[in-house]
């Protein structure tokens, strides 16, 4: 074996792995997220899986209590865009930038939110998602949701 050969199963095949996974687990829980379509959106999570949405905010664990979380998008938020930047994988865990904007249909306020989302994978589905982010509402800097 020469110096640029690695044997199968190592980690720069794995995090490629990881990496093609983490773009469409991304891609379909943003896209889930823009259409209001929360049967997508919780497509990409594993049963048990562990939800962190700020480093302050209390997990939440397991498909109903995530769901719950994400329920209120389709009833609350219109005209949502979301983009995310590249996958970054190590192992069974990647990470990526992102940014939502969507528009607040009670209020009509339109709120920017960017950061960073890192996740964990069991098979090929997120075991654990924490998302570091921070809103902009009505063009004011603001954590409140």
């Amino acid at each position: 074996m020469s110096g640029t050969d690695t044997p199968q199963g190592t980690v720069p095949e794995l995090a490629a792995d990881t990496r093609t996974l983490g773009r469409s687990l991304i891609d379909t829980f943003g896209r889930g997220w823009a259409k209001g379509d929360l049967d997508l959106l919780m497509s990409v999570y594993a049963p048990g899986v562990v939800f962190i949405e700020t480093p302050f905010s209390q997990s939440l664990t397991g498909h109903a209590a995530v769901r719950r979380f994400w329920a209120d998008v389709p009833y609350s938020q219109s005209e949502v865009a979301f983009s995310s930047g590249e996958i970054y994988a190590a192992g069974p865990w990647f990470s990526t930038e992102f940014k939502c904007r969507f528009q607040r249909k009670r209020t009509g306020q339109w709120v920017d939110a960017r950061g960073a989302i890192f996740c964990e994978t069991e098979g090929a589905l997120i075991s654990e998602m924490r998302m570091y982010w921070h809103r902009w509402n009505g063009g004011s800097e603001t954590s409140k949701p």
